[in-house]
């Protein structure tokens, strides 16, 4: 297994970026912000970003459909947003609340969507003409994040009432609350086995639930800030967590420890995000910045229906949620030494190239303080650990890394792959606009 590696660092939103997601194709990311904007950025360094401008304040959470013709952005304005992801930024808008949209995602399907609000209420809506189906109201306080599990059947959504709660999508009801005395949670998410949820808490931790036998299977203490986001690994074996301390954590699930920490915004981390296939994941900030990094993660496949088994394999893979095991989780906290890395590069949202200087590495001077050599590495084997129940999983002792730029290996001549980029733009295009008049149409009717 690699170290991450810092690959774009995007600039172009005015105000702190609160969302982050890829398209399914990994060609676009899809940013929302404060500064009331959703920005897509396109994979290509030759290609330009766009600029959505429509809603009337802060945009809280973005994400692309399952075909990744369609984003859709939940604002402070009330409203939910559908756009085409093209330079003619073109949308469809309706209002979903009485008050701020935290959160909007797609079913795995792509025909629905669920929306969280300050409203204390859950809504679920169709794709196709915004159609509202059911709500969920026994929040007592704001809803910041609602999300369906990986089979549609479920809706896990948390609150600033400090509960999580498990939803029953067809029966509508609520089969279980998970109470968080300490904070509230920011962010939950489903583990891609659907068999265990996530949650970024208030109270600086991160907590892994199994849903069938409601019990806590994992608790981290790595950060020293509120952390504020997290996403799975789409093979299952890891999480990265985004916190208010400025860093990024990546944990190793299967083992139950924390393999890296990742300075690179300056400022709270405020949103972070896989890719479809866990081969990069890219994060947002208070400093206005876009990051991408790539994974360099080698996968671990399920392979029975106990615990989690490791198979290297030269491409990441993900299972079908039918034949993903549940997770053999260990429960530890993990505490280290702080290490740091940050792109030695600025670049222009509107014209990126690949980050072309390398990261060096250095150690912390001392526990808990982060020095300022800009590196990242895995935890020092001299660091603190603590144990959360009766196993501790040792750390690893860090190997120094240097980033490098990734080179491409296709063999492709630049000019052909130049016309070929071209021509699928334009197709892309061309089932974009045929996409967004059929939702036209449809409202029309």
């Amino acid at each position: 297994m690699s170290d991450p590696t810092l690959e774009r660092h995007f600039k172009g939103h005015r105000e702190t970026v609160m969302s982050v997601d890829f398209s399914s194709n990994m060609k676009q990311i899809a940013t929302g912000s404060m500064d009331s904007c959703v920005m897509i950025w396109n994979m290509k360094p030759q290609m330009r970003a766009y600029r959505f401008d429509g809603h009337k304040d802060a945009v809280m959470s973005v994400q692309f459909s399952p075909s990744g013709h369609l984003v859709a952005s939940a604002s402070r304005d009330k409203t939910v947003r559908l756009w085409i992801p093209s330079m003619k930024a073109e949308s469809t808008a309706f209002r979903a609340h009485t008050a701020t949209v935290r959160s909007v995602n797609f079913s795995g399907d792509g025909q629905s969507l669920v929306t969280a609000s300050d409203d204390k209420t859950i809504k679920v809506w169709t794709v196709h003409r915004q159609k509202f189906i059911f709500s969920l109201n026994q929040h007592t306080n704001w809803v910041r994040c609602a999300k369906f599990s990986p089979d549609d059947r479920l809706i896990v959504s948390s609150s600033d009432d400090k509960t999580i709660k498990l939803w029953d999508k067809n029966s509508r009801d609520c089969i279980h609350s998970f109470f968080e005395h300490a904070g509230y949670a920011n962010q939950v998410d489903f583990h891609p086995s659907g068999t265990c949820i996530a949650a970024a808490s208030t109270d600086n931790s991160v907590k892994v639930w199994d849903i069938r036998s409601h019990k806590m299977l994992q608790h981290y203490q790595v950060h020293s800030g509120v952390v504020n986001s997290l996403s799975f690994h789409p093979a299952g074996n890891f999480l990265i967590t985004a916190s208010s301390d400025s860093t990024m954590k990546i944990l190793d699930l299967v083992e139950g420890k924390l393999l890296y920490t990742l300075h690179g915004h300056q400022g709270p981390v405020t949103c972070v995000a896989f890719s479809r296939t866990g081969e990069y994941f890219a994060s947002g900030g208070s400093d206005e910045q876009v990051m991408v990094w790539k994974s360099n993660f080698d996968c671990t496949e399920y392979t029975d229906g106990i615990g989690l088994q490791h198979k290297r394999t030269s491409n990441v893979k993900t299972p079908p949620a039918s034949s993903m095991a549940h997770p053999n989780f260990s429960s530890h906290q993990s505490m280290i030494h702080s290490q740091a890395s940050e792109p030695s590069e600025h670049l222009n949202g509107q014209d990126s190239h690949t980050a072309a200087h390398a990261l060096s590495s250095s150690h912390s001077s001392s526990h808990g303080k982060t020095t300022h050599s800009h590196t990242y590495r895995r935890p020092s084997s001299t660091s603190s650990s603590t144990q959360q129940t009766q196993s501790k999983a040792p750390l690893k002792h860090p190997q120094r890394v240097q980033a490098q730029p990734q080179a491409s290996d296709s063999g492709v001549p630049a000019g052909l792959a130049s016309t070929l980029e071209h021509i699928i733009g334009q197709l892309d295009i061309l089932t974009q606009v045929l996409t967004v008049n059929w939702l036209h149409f449809q409202n029309t009717e």
